[in-house]
């Protein structure tokens, strides 16, 4: 089996993740917060500990900013939901996924938010930022921008965006589905008010792990309440981060699982991991040019500027008919419009969707041969 879909979810996970996941359903499995028993107590002191890594990592404020959702999605959706209110105007771009349009879109309908979406300009950050820059109205109160495309790997330039937005007073949310443990984020550095991610991608934690750091978390409002173990005599949610957004139990094994992730991630190095994953999108890039039959939708991938994700398409094919012929070699690709149909638009393959491949730590040279060989033979060898 070889495992191309890293953009979706990171598979396989590294071992010591798995272990402690299994530690945490043996030896963490009191409800943190909730009971003043020394298990609860235990188990609260480990998902702290996890606070206080991604805090390290993204240089957060502090461990109050970092809160825990269900996925990158749910983190979005905390902001925007809990952010806008009735005729404010936000502004998001054209490679945005659906988990960014759709809430917005929704707000337009049921509370008369506007939105407006920018063009971005492939390999011209500052006229990508221009294009962001006069959407702004006198209305507008957010930004909310990708990193990197889910669906080509496209980075965007999201420190000079966030000074830009400074400038004018606006919040800035970004969207690090597919760049979180692979592009630095510094926060300290960087006016960036607040980050989404899924722990289950760059990050290699389990599904259903989610961050949200909040920079400014006293100008959200919750967009769901109910019980957080603290402030319980109150009818009010507590006002204090992270509990005013954690009600209900959280992900216990899954976030200790998390923490394991990161600390993968340290070990080998952030830098070192985006570096072995760039190389082989790259030689998958150069390996897709040399098939007449194959056709990009973006130049060929940068460090720096580029996530490790690209998508293609092949003459006489459909993108699902790829994916399920690759899939009987017993490599995982997608297929499709990747919840991301305005991504689609601007590349051009909104009516034929396209493939997309994403490498992960544990991909190989060799596999990358393999890919190709496997690929070509499709393309050339079965006429439509």
């Amino acid at each position: 089996m070889m495992y191309l879909d890293n953009a979706a979810t990171s598979f396989p996970k590294p071992e010591s993740v798995k272990q402690a996941v299994m530690k945490a359903m043996d030896v963490y499995g009191a409800n943190p917060g909730r009971s003043g028993h020394f298990l609860s107590l235990q188990t609260a002191e480990k998902v702290f500990e996890v606070r206080t890594q991604l805090k390290e990592m993204f240089c957060a404020k502090s461990e109050q900013n970092i809160i825990f959702t269900q996925n990158c999605t749910q983190s979005l959706n905390m902001v925007i939901g809990g952010l806008l209110k009735e005729n404010d105007h936000v502004i998001i771009t054209c490679l945005e996924h659906n988990s960014v349009i759709r809430p917005v879109h929704r707000l337009s309908l049921t509370k008369g938010v506007a939105y407006d979406i920018a063009q971005i300009v492939p390999n011209d950050e500052d006229k990508t930022v221009e294009n962001i820059e006069r959407l702004i109205k006198p209305n507008t109160k957010l930004i909310v921008t990708t990193h990197a495309s889910n669906v080509c790997g496209i980075v965007l330039p999201i420190e000079k965006i966030a000074r830009m937005a400074k400038r004018y007073g606006l919040y800035y949310m970004v969207d690090a589905a597919q760049t979180a443990g692979m592009l630095p984020i510094h926060l300290e550095e960087t006016p960036i008010d607040f980050v989404a991610m899924p722990g289950h991608k760059g990050l290699y934690g389990p599904s259903g792990t989610g961050v949200l750091i909040a920079q400014c978390p006293e100008v959200l409002e919750p967009i769901y309440t109910g019980g957080t173990g603290s402030a319980s005599m109150q009818l009010e949610q507590p006002d204090f981060s992270p509990d005013k957004f954690e009600s209900g139990t959280i992900n216990t094994a899954g976030i200790i699982g998390l923490g394991a992730g990161l600390a993968f991630l340290q070990n080998r190095g952030m830098e070192n991991v985006y570096r072995h994953e760039l190389k082989l999108i790259t030689q998958i890039y150069d390996g897709l040019v040399e098939m007449e039959e194959v056709k990009l939708y973006t130049a060929r991938p940068q460090y720096g500027k580029a996530a490790p994700v690209l998508c293609f398409t092949a003459d006489g094919f459909t993108s699902e008919e790829i994916v399920t012929q690759m899939s009987d070699k017993g490599i995982c690709l997608r297929g499709g419009l990747h919840c991301s149909p305005l991504a689609h638009s601007f590349l051009g393959t909104i009516q034929s969707g396209a493939v997309r491949v994403s490498t992960g730590v544990f991909n190989t040279d060799i596999q990358v041969k393999t890919f190709l060989d496997e690929l070509k033979k499709i393309v050339k060898t079965q006429v439509k």
